[in-house]
């Protein structure tokens, strides 16, 4: 047994593992039409499907947390993925909105193990240079699924109608549970202590107290929020006032795919070189500058320069979340689970909210967005420069 827990996950699992809970989010974008007109539903009413599975997968972070330490991180993880399998077949069975939607929030909780439980696993098998590493290339993974998701669901919707993205959920789960089953050890340290209430109290009290874990939280919250009020404005932007069609709305994916990538191929290189800090000084500064340009491009309605822009906003965003994620948490290595349950929550809230806001901002202006993004990176940088400074300051 002790052999076994001393064994770390592969790469390719961990991405799999991280990745399966966003596609899974983002693949209902192209199908809520469909959705919408079979089921007899207003738009906005099938939009729930979305903005939902943001809420039970903000308290399944918590619950796949708080179970990692008190069973391991393989029985959460396991567990989790059965959930997602149940809530997929019943999507695919589903007779009317109602249930579909109860079985939305079901999806979302046991997926929300794949994000909590892999961080967790990840943190405790990886250190240093590995470790940012190791990150830097799962982030790649973060950003590029939601990406897949579209992609895969606009497609399948054309060929074969939307009802069988739900077979492909139900595929998806049955392939993760069995490489999880077959390949995924168990990681927990023997000094993983298990957290009673009183404890629990003590944990929480001390991440609200700490102020590395907000201004980390923020960053992470931050960064998902730029992402996800993306999918959820560029499409008024790209094809309603610049009269792209789906498919080339539906590439501009692979922009944010190259950012993701090339921020983790340069977080990797030079983590070698540089600080971790200042790696996400960096990201955060060529972000926010991108961003600048982004809304000069859009006031003057230049397609190409707006591209430009957007996919070096993502880039320095890819470079500083990876550091972000792996050193969140640092100090908490005896009650990992529950403080990155504890710590999940806070965030993917924080990500519900912001997405919320650009949906609240939304007003046709194509401004709107990059403006958005602009005061996201302003208040990151603000923030993380404060700890910054506050680190060289100790140092010096």
């Amino acid at each position: 047994m002790k052999n076994v827990q001393k064994q770390v996950p592969s790469l390719p699992l961990l991405v799999t593992l991280v990745g399966f809970p966003q596609i899974s989010e983002s693949i209902f974008t192209p199908i809520l039409p469909a959705l919408s007109r079979s089921l007899q539903v207003s738009a906005g009413r099938s939009q729930l499907t979305m903005s939902s599975y943001f809420g039970a997968f903000a308290i399944g972070v918590l619950f796949w947390g708080q179970l990692a330490d008190y069973r391991g991180r393989r029985p959460a993880m396991l567990a989790g993925l059965l959930i997602y399998l149940a809530g997929n077949i019943g999507l695919l069975v589903s007779p009317n909105f109602t249930w579909l939607l109860g079985c939305r929030l079901i999806q979302a909780f046991g997926a929300s193990a794949g994000s909590v439980v892999t961080q967790t696993i990840m943190r405790e098998s990886f250190s240093g240079v590995r470790g940012t590493q190791v990150f830097a290339r799962v982030s790649a993974a973060m950003a590029l699924a939601p990406a897949l998701g579209p992609l895969i669901g606009g497609s399948v919707e054309s060929y074969l109608g939307y009802h069988h993205v739900f077979t492909v959920l139900v595929l998806m789960a049955l392939a993760c549970l069995g490489y999880a089953t077959v390949c995924l050890p168990e990681t927990r340290p023997e000094t993983v202590r298990v957290a009673d209430w009183g404890q629990q109290k003590r944990v929480i009290g001390r991440l609200v107290c700490d102020p590395v874990v907000w201004t980390y939280g923020l960053l992470i919250s931050g960064i998902n929020g730029i992402l996800f009020s993306y999918y959820a404005e560029a499409p008024f932007i790209f094809e309603a006032r610049f009269g792209f069609s789906a498919v080339q709305y539906g590439s501009l994916g692979l922009l944010l795919a190259a950012a993701s990538l090339g921020g983790a191929l340069l977080v990797s290189w030079l983590a070698s070189f540089w600080d971790p800090m200042r790696i996400m000084f960096d990201g955060l500064l060529l972000s926010s500058l991108s961003a600048g340009g982004l809304i000069v491009a859009a006031y003057f309605g230049l397609v190409g320069p707006m591209l430009v822009s957007l996919f070096m906003v993502f880039l320095g965003l890819n470079i500083t979340l990876p550091n972000a994620l792996n050193r969140a948490l640092v100090g908490y290595e005896a009650v990992m689970g529950s403080a990155s349950g504890w710590f999940s929550l806070g965030y993917y809230l924080l990500v519900s909210g912001l997405t919320y806001l650009m949906s609240w901002l939304h007003n046709g202006s194509i401004v709107t967005l990059p403006a958005y993004i602009l005061g996201i990176c302003l208040t990151m940088s603000a923030v993380y420069g404060w700890l910054y400074l506050k680190s060289l300051a100790h140092e010096g």
